[in-house]
């Protein structure tokens, strides 16, 4: 099962931990001590500091292992967690951080942003997977908060461009042509999600998104 695999990668990984931070683990440290005991002369025997001492750092090892396990079990619990927390937005309708914008044939997309203050002027430009500028959309004059431009599809000369996932930069200025913040926002139905890394990222359409960029749920109309 992924909960044992996850457990034995867990404890193998603690084990690591300890044994970077010790120079040995627990059960190099047990022969030791066995060793030692066994081949004592029993004319001489240890003082009990001396085993005592020994005994202690026996605990401290012991200890360094299970702080280091129990860690790693959060961690992987951690992760479980989001990985659960993805998958159920599927279906779901999600807001997240980022400038990306999804061109469907036949139809027209919907640009979205938020304004940290009004501005009196606000110029969207699309951009292509290269980074070229591919239209640039006059958006007016705009108030504070959630804003959004129509975007039909066209280049600058009127071509269909075409369909698959684009990016856009926002430049919004205030009466006196200082610059207006502006943050990208992606719209959309979760339809899939990428658990092959670090970090579930979500599909919306052609785009994609990090989990903790999300920012608001929905349920899906």
């Amino acid at each position: 099962m992924i909960t044992d695999a996850t457990s034995a990668a867990s404890t193998s990984q603690a084990a690591a931990a300890m044994k970077q931070a010790t120079g040995m683990n627990k059960d190099d440290f047990l022969k030791l001590f066995v060793t030692q005991l066994q081949n004592q002369d029993p004319l001489n025997p240890q003082d009990g500091t001396q085993f005592i001492s020994q005994l202690a750092q026996l605990t401290q090892v012991e200890q360094a292992y299970n702080t280091n396990t129990n860690l790693q079990s959060i961690l992987s619990q951690g992760n479980n967690a989001g990985t659960l927390a993805a998958v159920s937005l599927i279906g779901k309708e999600v807001e997240a951080a980022g400038s990306q914008v999804e061109l469907t044939s036949g139809s027209a997309s919907t640009v979205n942003y938020n304004l940290a203050r009004s501005a009196t002027t606000v110029t969207v430009s699309i951009l292509d997977a290269n980074g070229k500028v591919v239209k640039t959309i006059d958006g007016g004059s705009q108030g504070i908060g959630n804003n959004s431009v129509s975007w039909d599809g066209t280049d600058s000369s009127g071509a269909t461009l075409t369909p698959g996932a684009y990016s856009f930069s926002v430049s919004a200025k205030d009466a006196t042509g200082n610059t207006v913040t502006s943050t990208g926002l992606v719209r959309g139905r979760v339809n899939g999600v990428d658990m092959s890394g670090a970090t579930p990222v979500l599909s919306v359409g052609s785009l994609k998104l990090n989990l903790t960029d999300v920012t608001s749920v929905a349920e899906g109309a």
